[in-house]
């Protein structure tokens, strides 16, 4: 008899730790360790062209470049991890016509290399370390576009910037990596009429979002509207430094004839001083401001912050 007590409790023992493995608690920890969402590409884009969805989209912007180097391909895959819907990076071309990821067109503040990206070989390039935020080198390279479409295939969309002048060479890769469903491409100062003439039949495939400044276009609510009878883009990036524009005033409007509005966080000239430094103390105040005005795409240096504020107020899926 004692020893078959001792057999059941060998039994109910490594049941029990069998469990305690597949736990969403971290034991070491003693915290809750909370499963990453896996939102898949699809769910994304029916997203993104509900216009009127009351759920925020989170753009972080040169990827997670506080936890990696900007533009690096870790940078992409903590985006990927902590939920983030969209990653903004940025395309640039070598001296041997090869499209890679940086922001700037040296090479000066996010490598240990110096000088312009276009007097390098891409060979050359993969010689350099990315710098950190803090300007320290770290161990990342700096990635090819293809290598960094790859990283995101079927998890996360993709706004690639400063890519619009070259957009026949990236549209080549984005084929050649079956990611053009993911593609968000954006131009500023253009009619509908010249991105459909630049783009032809790229637009069946890929998005495109225009960028109104407020700042410098006059009739930005009749540009606004044109593009919404040629074009009907899924979303408009709004950028102004001061929130005395009337179309300000008239997002919902926006979104009722289609498009999305997208508002950049990052630093004020872009947002009338409504950016992600000023939300970290004042967070309500600031993010609530966006979602006061209907705001619903966030490109945000805080992908994190703005993930959390907005899933305490049911407004991140």
């Amino acid at each position: 008899m004692r020893n078959i007590l001792i057999m059941i409790a060998c039994i109910f023992v490594f049941f029990y730790a069998c469990k305690e493995s597949h736990s969403p608690l971290n034991s070491q920890a003693g915290i809750e360790n909370t499963p990453l969402k896996n939102t898949s590409v699809d769910e994304l884009l029916k997203e993104l062209h509900y216009s009127e969805s009351k759920n925020i989209m989170v753009i972080s912007h040169r990827g997670d470049w506080r936890n990696a180097p900007e533009n690096s391909l870790q940078a992409i895959q903590n985006c990927i991890d902590m939920g983030v819907d969209m990653v903004e990076i940025d395309v640039r071309k070598t001296k041997d016509n090869q499209l890679v990821i940086i922001h700037d067109n040296t090479l000066d503040r996010t490598t240990t290399g110096k000088g312009l990206v276009s007097d390098w070989t891409l060979d050359s390039l993969k010689t350099l370390r990315l710098k950190n935020g803090l300007g320290h080198p770290q161990h990342h390279k700096i990635p090819t576009l293809e290598e960094a479409l790859l990283t995101a295939k079927g998890k996360i969309l993709i706004n690639l910037d400063k890519c619009y002048d070259y957009f026949d060479e990236a549209f080549t890769i984005i084929q050649k990596t079956g990611t053009s469903k993911q593609v968000i491409i954006k131009g500023f100062n253009k009619t509908a009429k010249e991105v459909r003439s630049d783009l032809g039949t790229k637009l069946d495939s890929i998005v495109f979002m225009p960028v109104i400044n407020l700042n410098k276009q006059k009739n930005a609510s009749t540009v606004i509207e044109a593009f919404q009878q040629q074009l009907k883009p899924v979303a408009f990036e709004i950028v102004f430094s001061k929130d005395t524009s009337k179309v300000i005033n008239q997002f919902s409007q926006i979104k009722k004839r289609g498009s999305r509005v997208w508002v950049n966080s990052l630093w004020e000239s872009l947002n009338a001083g409504y950016d992600d430094e000023m939300a970290v103390n004042h967070t309500d105040s600031i993010y609530g401001w966006y979602v006061e005005k209907g705001v619903n795409m966030i490109q945000t240096d805080r992908p994190e912050l703005l993930l959390n504020y907005l899933r305490s107020k049911g407004l991140h899926k």
